[in-house]
């Protein structure tokens, strides 16, 4: 699927927490806007859910509601100085306002409303083409901001524009074409200035950052998948009375314990969910029901 930039472009960024439109989509951002295109950000959450910097930089080790309510409005100056930088208007930003380390939780309690809710944002935007975080990415909000644009954008009228994914969190293969825009030194430098207006981020954790934001800005097209059905994983006996499915398609969302998921298993030991035939895309996330403290996902999504 050929991707052009130029001045009909309308570019849209889905940006889970401030940063990631500096670190995925800055050197992006400017091609599209030295096009003479549009760029519009969609700023899923304020970040807040971050405790670490805020307790280095604010010398305190507990963070309340008005700590993180605070912290949040600090990224939120943050993002937009770093918005100025690549030279949008702040007009141009539009924080939707959803829980920090919450979207997997927004996309289970309420999955036919968000989409609603992103459809709209799409009439109103209709982007030419989309940024959008890879479904593979380790991240949980990255990965369930995938699955509900995707789905928001299958609900609408008219044929889907195109979408370009960027992994932020791991080294997962994701299927599509690999797009990689040309860079030059007054691009990049532009980028990692724009990256580092994110002070609250890069103070403590500036040199994984900036190596996040070094790498040069290769997409894959998203692209629908055709198959069987069939689950990437074979979870071992031990694990399965532990684990849970959660299937998000244009019915909503729907979870089951292992045990009690619609499963079917051939020879070989691969799963599948026996499904009622739905149009579009359908995702199915294995997820554990523990407490931990490490946030990136185990298993995360596919799609079906």
């Amino acid at each position: 699927m050929p991707v052009t930039i130029d001045a009909r472009t309308r570019l849209l960024v889905v940006a889970p927490h401030p940063d990631d439109e500096s670190i995925a989509t800055g050197e992006l951002i400017q091609h599209v806007r030295a096009a003479g295109g549009t760029v519009e950000i969609l700023l899923l959450t304020a970040g807040d859910n971050n405790p670490w910097p805020q307790r280095w930089l604010e010398r305190r080790w507990r963070i309340g509601a008005e700590d993180r309510r605070r912290w949040g409005q600090r990224r939120r100056q943050e993002v937009a100085a770093a918005l100025a930088r690549l030279g949008l208007a702040q007009e141009s930003l539009h924080p939707l306002g959803m829980p920090d380390m919450g979207l997997t939780a927004c996309l289970r309690e309420d999955l036919r409303g968000r989409v609603r809710e992103w459809a709209g944002w799409l009439e109103r935007i209709r982007p030419t083409l989309i940024a959008l975080p890879a479904l593979g990415d380790g991240h949980p909000d990255h990965s369930a901001a995938h699955v509900l644009m995707r789905l928001a954008v299958a609900a609408g009228q008219g044929a889907p524009p195109p979408m370009l994914s960027y992994l932020v969190h791991g080294r997962a293969g994701e299927r599509g074409e690999s797009v990689a825009l040309p860079s030059r030194a007054d691009i990049h430098a532009t980028k990692l200035a724009a990256l580092d207006e994110h002070r609250s981020q890069v103070a403590l954790s500036g040199g994984r950052m900036r190596g996040l934001a070094d790498r040069p800005e290769v997409f894959r097209t998203v692209e629908p998948v055709a198959g069987e059905g069939w689950l990437p994983w074979q979870p071992s006996a031990a694990q399965r009375p532990w684990l849970k499915l959660t299937l998000a398609d244009r019915e909503g969302a729907r979870s089951w314990p292992w045990s009690k998921a619609p499963l079917e298993r051939d020879a070989s030991g691969r799963w599948r969910l026996r499904l009622e035939p739905v149009a579009g895309p359908h995702f199915v996330k294995l997820h554990a029901e523990l407490p931990s403290p490490w946030i990136f996902d185990r298993w995360g999504w596919c799609e079906l």
